[in-house]
């Protein structure tokens, strides 16, 4: 496990440490989960950009067409 010195506005530390009271855990805790959350959102971003560029649109499109066009089911229709 690594350390890590972090500068933070007295602000910013003070609503960290209320939130981590609040949640039972450490702020620490509470900086390293935040920290893995960004980290997987980014790298998920980074994913789906690389699948889009692999993709194909004529595919896409007529896998697409062999959908049926049926009415969507009651608890699915958009009101």
């Amino acid at each position: 496990m690594s350390t890590l010195s972090l500068r933070l506005p007295d602000s910013l530390h003070a609503e960290l440490r209320k939130l981590a009271e609040q949640e039972g855990i450490s702020i620490n805790q509470l900086v390293a989960s935040a920290a893995a959350e960004k980290l997987s959102a980014l790298k998920t971003e980074s994913y789906l950009k690389a699948r889009a560029k692999a993709g194909n649109r004529k595919e896409f499109e007529a896998i697409l067409a062999r959908v049926p066009d049926v009415p969507a089911i009651a608890d699915d229709q958009i009101e």
